[in-house]
């Protein structure tokens, strides 16, 4: 389920960009924006874009944390923990 969420978001942010790529290549038709002020556009948006998957993606992992630990699940890291106790 969660995977079918972040999945749905990637889709979506996708399709976000390529629909402002062609509204963008229309103004630039129509004389009413330059190449270069496009260029430098998209490359703001896409940098922005990094910025908030890598937010996001940190804020996920911190949740995911949480909710193991409120829920008491067992970790990778206390599995070890445990086969050393035991050795």
């Amino acid at each position: 389920m969660l995977k079918d969420l972040i999945y749905a978001g990637i889709g979506a942010t996708t399709l976000l960009k390529d629909k402002v790529e062609d509204e963008l290549k229309k103004l630039e038709e129509k004389g009413k924006i330059d190449k270069g002020d496009i260029k430098g556009f998209i490359e703001s948006l896409e940098k922005k874009g990094k910025e908030q998957d890598e937010e996001f993606k940190k804020q996920l992992k911190n949740s995911i944390k949480e909710a193991i630990c409120e829920l008491g699940l067992v970790t990778k890291d206390d599995l070890e923990d445990l086969k050393k106790e035991l050795k």
